[in-house]
C-alpha cells in the first residue's frame, strides 16, 4: 500500500470531518477541566458552608445558656416575693421584747450564763433595721455550744457576728459574743435602743448606755 501524498493531507486537513473531530476533543478538553475547576470550587463552598454553619450553632448554644437565667422571670418575681414575705412574717420578730425573750430561754435550756448584754440598732433600712446583742458568755463548754447551735436553729433569725475567748478556769468557758437579729424600721424605732457601735467593746461595763437584757 503506497503512502498518503501531500495533497491527500491537505484534503484530510481542510475535510469538515476532521474540523469536526477536532473542535469535539477542545469542547471535550475544555468540559474535562471545567467539571475539575467546578468540583473543586464546591468542595470549597460546602467547607466554608459548614464551618459557618458551625459557628452560628456555637453562638445560638451560648446565647441559650446566657439567657437561660431570665426565662420565667415574670414567674418568678412573684414568687421571690412571695419567700420574703414568709420569711418575715415567720423569722424577723416583731418586737424588741420577743429578742431578749427569746434569748433569755435560750440561756435558760442551755445552761450557760450571760452577763454585760447590750442591746444597740444600727441604721434604719428601707425594709429592715439590724439589732445586735453584745454580752458576756460563760459556762462549760457543752452548755457554750448548745447555746450557740440554739440561736443558729432557733426560728428568730440570730447570726452570730463574733464570739472571742476572754478566759478559761478549770472546766468553765468565758466568751464574748456579738449576735445580730433583725426588726421592722418602726419596732426598732420604738424599742429605742442606741446606735450600734461600729467595733464590739472589748468589754461591756455594767453600767453602759444601752438597755440590758432581762
Amino acid at each position: 500500500m503506497s503512502s498518503a501524498t501531500p495533497s491527500s493531507w491537505r484534503e484530510r486537513l481542510t475535510s469538515p470531518l476532521t474540523w469536526h473531530l477536532a473542535g469535539a476533543a477542545v469542547l471535550a478538553i475544555l468540559t474535562i477541566g471545567l467539571a475539575i475547576r467546578f468540583g473543586l470550587d464546591w468542595a470549597a463552598t460546602s467547607g466554608s458552608s459548614t464551618d459557618a454553619l458551625a459557628g452560628k450553632q456555637i453562638q445560638l448554644k451560648a446565647l441559650d445558656l446566657q439567657t437561660a437565667p431570665l426565662r420565667g422571670l415574670d414567674k418568678k418575681v412573684p414568687e421571690a416575693r412571695q419567700q420574703i414575705a414568709e420569711f418575715y412574717s415567720k423569722r424577723i420578730p416583731p418586737n424588741y421584747s420577743s429578742i431578749s425573750t427569746r434569748v433569755g430561754e435560750l440561756e435558760v435550756e442551755s445552761g450557760v450564763r450571760l452577763s454585760r448584754m447590750q442591746y444597740t440598732q444600727g441604721a434604719p433600712g428601707a425594709d429592715l433595721t439590724e439589732i445586735t446583742l453584745d454580752a458576756g458568755i460563760s459556762g462549760e463548754y457543752p452548755q457554750i455550744m448548745r447555746f450557740v447551735n440554739g440561736l443558729e436553729r432557733d426560728k428568730t433569725f440570730f447570726v452570730i457576728r463574733a464570739m472571742d475567748l476572754t478566759g478559761q478556769q478549770g472546766g468553765l468557758v468565758n466568751l464574748k459574743l456579738r449576735v445580730s437579729t433583725w426588726l421592722r424600721p418602726a419596732a426598732a424605732a420604738a424599742s429605742g435602743l442606741p446606735p450600734t457601735p461600729e467595733k464590739a467593746p472589748s468589754a461591756t461595763p455594767a453600767n453602759a448606755p444601752g438597755r440590758e437584757g432581762e
